[in-house]
């Protein structure tokens, strides 16, 4: 069996990696595509380096549009020549789906799309638009298979791979602590995994560190941070009245910064972060957060014009309820934010049942969200 999967940045790279070994446990599987790390390691030889897809913001794609379009043109080419059995593409749905519609003008090669749009929360009409070019989703969330089975497109619902991630235990966590002298109660920020993230939040975030710390002068911080973006965090917190440890995967082995990751989200007491996967990454390790997210000004006036919700962050919509505090877009102030933190650290008993009824919806306990997206693809595929 031969597979082309194409992803675009870290999230997918991991759900490509786990849908990988997933189908090798199940088939004798050839692979092609665009991927990351994580997907090399089970196979692929990238056709290029899948940080060029990584784009955040409407605004922010204008400036590489045609990099991207020339990489566009390259990607379903290589689809094309290779003629494999499936063309899996992996979020980023810019540019995946735009290869998918290439691929589909040209031939009949079958298409399935991991990671559901999020049409339950702006451009709906995304949902009949895939269904033109892809013949199967595989969604992350519970409640989206109805939105694209309404549009006419097969959906499975296959879990998170957040519910898989092993957690730091109790030995674990008071190494961290001794390693870096963390005695008291230790808060965890997350400013983002892209630059424009980090530049845009990390003066947000600074001023946040400064009111809080205020209040509490004897808390310890700690920064997990991605090598791409640890020269400008580590910027980022000079003048800091604390200081924070950064942890930077780039200083020591793969298998040795993960360990110290999952330590650190053990290990916090509470959590700001940025929006996005990471609140169930902090729902995972039982921390309770702000989350706190903003894009470039152009971006944000047409996306408040396309929302239909009024919560960003999956722990609140898994779990239905509004347990996580949220200040986004123009609510996206440190005078705002600070005082938020500020009641979560007094009182964060109130998110942690929205947190394990996230984490059950989500497939915790079940089989592993990637051999069940295998399972999807497959069983798909034969009864075409």
């Amino acid at each position: 069996m031969r597979v082309f999967l194409i992803a675009g940045e870290a999230s997918g790279d991991k759900l490509g990696a786990a849908l990988m070994a997933g189908l090798k446990s199940l088939e004798s599987v050839e692979f092609q595509g665009v991927g990351g790390p994580l997907m090399q390691a089970e196979g692929m030889v990238s056709l290029f380096d899948m940080d060029e897809l990584s784009v955040m913001g409407l605004a922010e794609i204008v400036p590489k549009y045609p990099h991207l379009r020339r990489r566009l043109h390259q990607t379903a080419k290589a689809v094309l020549e290779a003629r494999p059995d499936v063309l899996i593409t992996i979020d980023s749905p810019d540019f995946c789906l735009r290869v998918a519609k290439l691929v589909k003008a040209k031939s009949d090669i079958r298409t399935v799309h991991y990671v559901a749009p999020s049409v339950w929360a702006w451009r709906a009409g995304r949902a009949r638009k895939m269904a033109r070019v892809v013949d199967q989703v595989l969604a992350l969330l519970p409640f989206e298979p109805p939105y694209m089975e309404a549009a006419g497109v097969a959906c499975d619902f296959v879990g998170h791979p957040v519910v898989s991630d092993r957690q730091a235990n109790a030995e674990e966590i008071q190494g961290f602590r001794e390693r870096h002298g963390i005695e008291g109660a230790l808060w965890m920020i997350l400013p983002g995994s892209r630059r424009g993230e980090v530049q845009r939040l990390g003066p947000i975030f600074s001023e946040v560190v400064q009111r809080v710390i205020r209040q509490k002068p004897d808390l310890s911080v700690v920064i997990p941070t991605r090598p791409n973006v640890a020269p400008m965090v580590r910027e980022m917190v000079e003048g800091w009245p604390v200081r924070p440890v950064i942890l930077d995967p780039s200083e020591t082995d793969p298998e040795t910064a993960k360990a110290e990751k999952r330590a650190a989200f053990g290990a916090a007491d509470w959590a700001l972060a940025a929006s996005g996967t990471v609140s169930l990454e902090l729902a995972a390790a039982g921390t309770p957060m702000v989350i706190a997210y903003d894009v470039n000004p152009l971006s944000r006036f047409i996306i408040s014009k396309m929302l239909t919700i009024d919560t960003l962050t999956l722990v609140n919509l898994v779990s239905e309820t509004r347990a996580v505090p949220e200040f986004n877009g123009k609510r996206c102030r440190p005078e705002l934010i600070a005082p938020g933190m500020l009641e979560v650290m007094e009182a964060p008993g109130a998110q942690r049942a929205a947190m394990e009824l996230t984490m059950q919806r989500l497939g915790r306990d079940g089989e592993a969200p990637g051999l069940r997206a295998a399972r999807a693809v497959l069983a798909r595929m034969r009864h075409v």
